[in-house]
Parts: C-alpha cells; sequence; structure tokens
C-alpha cells in the first residue's frame, strides 16, 4: 500500500489577519529576500490574488512572478502588496543596535 501525499500550501491555514501577520513576522525575522518575497506570495494567495492584483494595480501574472521564492520585486511593489494586505512596514532596532 502506497502513501498517497499532497503538497504542502501555507495559504490554506492563513485564515485571520493575525495568521498572515505572524507568517510574514517569521519571514521578515529571518531577512532572507527570497523568503520575504515567497512569504508575501503566500499571503497573497490566502487573500485572493485577483483582489490584490485589482486592489495594487497590478496583474494577477506580475504579482504571480515577483512574489514567488524566484522572484526579485522592486520596493515599491512590495509596498503596494504591503499595504493592500492591510499592513505596513516600520524599522525597529536589531539587538546589535
Amino acid at each position: 500500500m502506497t502513501i498517497e501525499t499532497r503538497p504542502f500550501d501555507p495559504a490554506a491555514y492563513l485564515d485571520s489577519p493575525e495568521a498572515m501577520l505572524a507568517y510574514l513576522d517569521g519571514a521578515f525575522a529571518d531577512g532572507d529576500a527570497g523568503e520575504i518575497a515567497d512569504a508575501l506570495g503566500v499571503v497573497a494567495r490566502a487573500r485572493g490574488m485577483s483582489q490584490l492584483a485589482e486592489e495594487t494595480g497590478l496583474t494577477r501574472q506580475a504579482l504571480y512572478k515577483a512574489l514567488s521564492s524566484n522572484g526579485n520585486p522592486e520596493f515599491a511593489t512590495v509596498l503596494k502588496v504591503i499595504r493592500a494586505l492591510g499592513f505596513r512596514l516600520h524599522p525597529e532596532p536589531t539587538s546589535a543596535a
């Protein structure tokens, strides 16, 4: 008997703003640009990529491309997405500062 598996999709579990924020917070904590872009993409999918595209003025295809682990979104795109998701960026000192 073989075990059937399905790909894990974290977007399926991000069903509240608090869950989305916690997921993004983890990605931002590591500071890896690819991980941050990918996490924004996961949250965008959880929220609804079509709605996000409309709110940001970007196409769905452009969002999928930019918000992937291989994407390299412009900072303006990141800000548009974060605002449309109902969040904001703010500086916070590191423990070394």
